[in-house]
């Protein structure tokens, strides 16, 4: 791959690194870009490659510098602050755009350009990580093997800890509370209720709905109106959210409050170590109806969630400038259900 055919915004976070390093394994040498001009240059000079500083709230900088380029691959959360500059520079400049996302009102809103992405001939492909890769594959498995399904339920087991970039995101999340999909509309669901307790591969959890970006992109990838969306939550999590989910819920509704969590959370943050992302493993079990008996479920087992976007992303760069891809698109509505298969260390069953 040509020097300089592609870019890493956020390339200095600690998701952005692993992707750098994924992409120099693979054979690549993107340009590397983000507004602090201190981290960037020392990512730049430990794996010797060019940069460029820019702010995303410089708009002509930011389409000059995406001139001559096919792609970026944004990684600079929290993306419902960033995300926007970035998608419109890339339409104005004719340039796919990536991201790694988990946020609803992020897929959402890109979504709503897919006519426009079409029209300048560009991929908008956001959620190209653990957010939501293998999530959207399972739901589109599934769905395919339930023709007319009504009811989709996604259940994850994620069993990793945090960076500083993904807890800002969750609390990003948090004023907006609880959501499911119903009749095809996002409709709110009160924190902490709805508690399940599924069958992963490696046994039974207690499962809690949350607001994960499948809600959106599962819904686009396969029209399933009703969707519910958990993950597996740790011992006490339940009853904590039903007693204090919707305090927090308003708390963190005051940007001052949330600034002030943002900055605890970033302090506690503990993204895994190496061993940590070689050992770890992820849980999905996904199950759709279509209300007269037909079921179709599968459970998908795959590498540590930041090992997992590290491997995806790049991948998905490599479809991307390979192939001839336009519109708003879910990775799964782009590259097919098996595309997480191509994951290493990645493996589907219908049945336990």
């Amino acid at each position: 791959m040509e020097t300089d055919a592609w870019m890493i915004y956020g390339a200095y976070g600690y998701t952005g690194k692993l992707v750098v390093e994924e992409a120099l394994a693979r054979g690549h040498r993107p340009l590397l870009a983000g507004r602090d001009p201190e981290r960037l240059e020392a990512v730049a000079a430990a794996f010797g490659l060019p940069f460029r500083v820019l702010d995303l709230r410089d708009a002509n900088a930011l389409t000059g510098a995406l001139l001559g380029r096919r792609l970026v691959l944004h990684c600079a959360g929290p993306f419902s602050r960033t995300s926007a500059p970035m998608v419109e520079a890339c339409l104005r400049a004719g340039v796919h755009y990536v991201d790694i996302t988990g946020e609803i009102p992020v897929f959402e809103a890109i979504f709503a350009r897919d006519e426009e992405a079409r029209r300048r001939r560009v991929a908008l492909l956001p959620g190209a990580g653990f957010d939501v890769v293998p999530s959207d594959c399972l739901a589109r498995y599934v769905a395919d093997r339930c023709p007319g399904a009504t009811s989709l339920e996604f259940f994850i087991d994620a069993g990793s800890s945090t960076s500083a970039g993904t807890a800002r995101s969750m609390l990003e999340a948090v004023p907006e509370g609880g959501r499911v999909r119903r009749g095809g509309r996002l409709v709110p669901f009160p924190l902490g209720q709805g508690g399940r307790t599924v069958r992963f591969a490696h046994g039974e959890r207690r499962t809690l709905p949350i607001p994960w970006g499948d809600l959106a992109t599962a819904y686009r990838s396969t029209g399933i109106p009703d969707i519910t969306t958990y993950m597996a939550a740790p011992p006490g999590a339940e009853s904590a959210l039903k007693l204090l989910g919707g305090l927090l819920q308003k708390a963190l509704a005051s940007e001052r409050i949330r600034a002030a969590f943002d900055r605890i959370a970033a302090d506690l943050a503990r993204p895994p170590d190496a061993a940590q992302r070689r050992s770890g493993r992820t849980g999905f079990y996904a199950r759709a109806a279509d209300g007269s008996g037909h079921v179709a479920e599968a459970w998908l087992e795959t590498p540590e969630a930041y090992a997992l976007t590290a491997m995806s992303t790049v991948r998905i760069v490599e479809r991307l400038l390979a192939g001839a891809y336009a519109g708003a698109l879910t990775p799964s509505l782009a590259f097919g259900a098996d595309f997480v298969l191509e994951i290493p260390g990645t493996r589907r069953r219908d049945a336990l």
